[in-house]
């Protein structure tokens, strides 16, 4: 096991403040929640939120900051999230103009920030089930789609769901929807299952975001609600800065994955 994979969420985040971790951070800090980043200006912090309250299953919150603090009080205190994330994308005016491991030099005092909850929380019991991990298995990062499901509006704020996919074989399926309903703050129970384009996916090895994985036979694909719409959204919306995590590269929060999980 990679050493990183044995220490504290504050630790990892030293680690990546410091960028000798510049990865997605699938499998790192199990037992620990990880979350997507947006980040808008106070004007559409509003609007936002309520989006967030709308599609809960997409965008489950897990805290937010007072406007132009950068430290998650209720989630890490200690953290960062100018340098915490691995990679950040920058749009501006719906469009992505860079990629960059920290955002000290952008972030104004007008900022809010906002931490989505992530799927790569409910892996670890995805795999303490025996349902395997595909992106992990093939050291690459999660695919993810843009659908026809529509997110419901909340002001400006609408656009289409992004969702991530993990194949697997046809036994798991019902295994993997009892264990993923558990955690309802990191997106839950699966969207969908088995045809992708009955949610409008035509080519499951064209990803919209992420990484192609591999399908073998006799698997079945399952769609989870993912905390890259908000990045599909700004598309769509077009706010004048939207700063948000690269996907895959997440925050890791001090908060236990048990602590949000539902018996």
């Amino acid at each position: 096991m990679n050493i990183i994979n044995q220490q504290s969420p504050r630790e990892i985040r030293q680690l990546i403040r410091n960028g000798e971790w510049q990865k997605p951070t699938s499998s790192l800090a199990n037992g620990f929640i990880q979350a997507n980043l947006a980040v808008l200006p106070k004007e559409m912090a509003f609007e936002f939120l309520l989006f967030c309250q709308r599609n809960p299953k997409s965008c489950p919150l897990i805290d937010v900051t007072e406007p132009g603090s950068f430290i998650p009080e209720l989630s890490a205190p200690t953290a960062d999230l100018r340098t915490d994330l691995p990679k950040y994308r920058i749009y501006r005016d719906g469009i992505l103009t860079e990629e960059t491991d920290q955002i000290t030099d952008l972030w104004t005092d007008d900022m809010v920030g906002f931490l989505i909850g992530c799927s790569f929380t409910f892996e670890e019991a995805l795999i303490n089930n025996g349902i395997p991990i595909r992106h992990n298995e093939e050291n690459c990062n999660v695919p993810m789609y843009r659908t026809s499901i529509p997110a419901v509006k909340a002001g400006r704020f609408e656009g289409p769901t992004v969702v991530s996919m993990r194949p697997m074989p046809e036994k798991d399926v019902i295994r993997a929807v009892q264990v993923t309903s558990r955690f309802p703050s990191v997106h839950g129970a699966p969207v969908h299952i088995g045809n992708p384009e009955g949610i409008g996916i035509r080519d499951l090895s064209q990803p919209d975001f992420g990484d192609r994985v591999t399908v073998k036979e006799g698997e079945v694909p399952v769609f989870w609600a993912c905390g890259v719409t908000p990045q599909a959204i700004a598309m769509h919306v077009k706010p004048e800065i939207m700063i948000t995590h690269a996907p895959g590269h997440m925050f890791i929060t001090d908060l236990k994955t048990e602590e949000i999980s539902v018996i």
